[in-house]
């Protein structure tokens, strides 16, 4: 089967992808995809590579774990799983002075659980200027430095990251996106999770739209587009850009950092280094990027 996983990263859209996936489950269920609750995977994936600390699971540990995720009898083409946390937690994204340096590992499990199966892997990445003080505070009362680990952060490469995971699984496709890009092309990510087709009707499309915009403007969005409906994604996307840059709630677009030491030219540093990594993404091999 397809096996398509949300692998992260923390601190973009946590969950709200794969609850945007779930709005289409009776479309999806005639397609044979399943997207089954969370809590019957995560923690059981988690122990499960944990215990294997890198070996090889026995010859029965795929089948076991499908049981367990699907009702008993349960079949499926494409099994939908998410995890915001999978690759790392944010407390220890710097750890051991490596940025995600679980990622290689983490990915590496992930196929091995599942080798008869076509893994698929989905990664919303995040300008690591404002990344990494909001992971910071989800450390949980840590010292910034400690957090760092030594790293600088104008060293800190997603592409870092990305490498590690293709050569990790290379079988595995890899889709990669901006969080900074997520509100405008949510229908595209709803579709590549779910596995429809580009053209496809979708339910949840303006999810992420209707928690940065203000009411008022939401509404007058969706109006527009039932009456104005746009002829292809880039159409729908310059559309919701139009409407963000009037209705977007600046405490929901904006993230203010107040970190010693972190001026604008720092900042500044941080988002050259991020845009320039991300031509690098986009033309890894291998890699699906998707841009607004």
């Amino acid at each position: 089967m397809d096996i398509a996983f949300h692998i992260g990263a923390n601190c973009t859209d946590e969950d709200r992808l794969l609850r945007s996936v779930t709005k289409n489950l009776p479309n999806l269920a005639g397609r044979g995809t399943r997207v089954p609750n969370p809590a019957r995977y995560r923690r059981l994936l988690r122990e499960t590579i944990q215990h294997l600390r890198g070996g090889s699971p026995e010859p029965d540990t795929r089948d076991v774990l499908i049981d367990a995720i699907l009702d008993h009898g349960e079949t499926t083409e494409r099994l939908v799983l998410g995890n915001p946390a999978f690759i790392c937690t944010p407390a220890r994204i710097c750890e051991a002075g490596c940025f995600h340096e679980l990622a290689g590992f983490k990915a590496r499990s992930l196929a091995a659980l599942f080798p008869e199966d076509r893994i698929e892997m989905f990664l919303g990445i995040r300008n690591p200027a404002s990344f990494l003080p909001t992971c910071w505070e989800q450390a949980r009362g840590r010292g910034f430095d400690e957090f760092m680990a030594g790293l600088d952060p104008r060293t800190i490469l997603w592409s870092d990251v990305v490498l590690r995971l293709r050569q990790a699984a290379p079988e595995a496709r890899l889709t990669v996106w901006c969080d900074e890009d997520s509100a405008l092309i949510w229908p595209e990510l709803v579709r590549a999770l779910a596995g429809l087709d580009d053209d496809a009707p979708v339910e949840g499309g303006l999810d992420l739209v209707d928690e940065i915009m203000r009411p008022e403007g939401a509404a007058r969005l969706r109006d527009y587009l039932a009456s104005h409906p746009p002829a292809n994604a880039a159409q729908q996307r310059r559309v919701v850009s139009a409407f963000l840059d009037k209705y977007a709630r600046a405490e929901a677009v904006e993230t203010e950092i107040d970190l010693p030491g972190w001026d604008t030219a720092l900042l500044a540093d941080l988002t050259a280094i991020y845009e320039a990594d991300l031509q690098r993404i986009a033309a890894m091999e291998g890699v699906r990027f998707l841009a607004a």
